[in-house]
């Protein structure tokens, strides 16, 4: 089995995805700021924690230093947020494994959003293919341009295509709702389609695009 990375931020707990398919020992572990804690408190020691940890209390880091080996301590004034500094360290050490982020998509909107638009720097675009978002109800996947195909998962039911660059000659084939070579100038969250099958495929030629797949509650 390969190893795969799971980053935990520290959006609500309560919104986290069934994280059981993670508890191997290939997955490696990182927290971010009260995301180390939570990983603690799911009795999970991480390989490392990373932040500047404003959002503990004195003794609920003093157990993250403890418990935790790699220890990368932030800045609060700093050009990267306390996730993008996680997932440099894990591009510098682990430059193959599939990447998941937890915790990252609830809680404060502008946190949310840093999140969602993390591969559009060229710095962290190199892992938008092996990038993952997870919460309880949506899994988001990045694609840069070309031919692709999605498989369905179990759970999910609904279908979107966030544009969140410009987009050239997007095609939608076996979607509920579905496009030829349509241009997308702006940003834009084409939002609510639907899997006809188990597997959809879509195509575009510039730009750069999330795809969700999500639930209702």
């Amino acid at each position: 089995m390969s190893k795969k990375i799971v980053i935990v931020a520290g959006g609500p707990r309560d919104l986290w995805p069934d994280i059981s398919n993670f508890l191997s020992t290939d997955t490696i572990w990182f927290g971010v700021d009260r995301g180390a804690h939570f990983l603690l408190e799911e009795g999970i020691v991480p390989e490392w924690a990373v932040g500047d940890f404003d959002s503990l209390a004195e003794s609920e880091l003093k157990r993250v230093e403890e418990k935790v080996s790699n220890i990368n301590y932030a800045k609060p004034e700093k050009d990267e947020t306390d996730t993008q500094l996680a997932l440099s360290i894990a591009m510098r050490d682990y430059p193959e494994f599939p990447i998941y982020l937890i915790g990252a998509t609830g809680g404060r909107l502008d946190h949310f959003l840093s999140n969602l638009w993390l591969v559009i720097g060229s710095k962290y675009q190199q892992i938008a293919s092996r990038l993952t978002l997870m919460d309880a109800q949506n899994t988001i996947t990045y694609y840069l341009p070309g031919e692709h195909c999605i498989s369905k998962e179990e759970d999910k039911f609904y279908l979107a295509y966030v544009c969140l660059t410009p987009v050239s000659e997007l095609t939608l084939v076996d979607a509920k709702y579905t496009l030829t070579k349509q241009e997308i100038p702006y940003p834009v969250s084409l939002s609510s389609n639907e899997f006809v099958g188990e597997k959809s495929h879509f195509s575009f030629s510039s730009g750069l695009i999330a795809v969700i797949q999500s639930k209702d509650k």
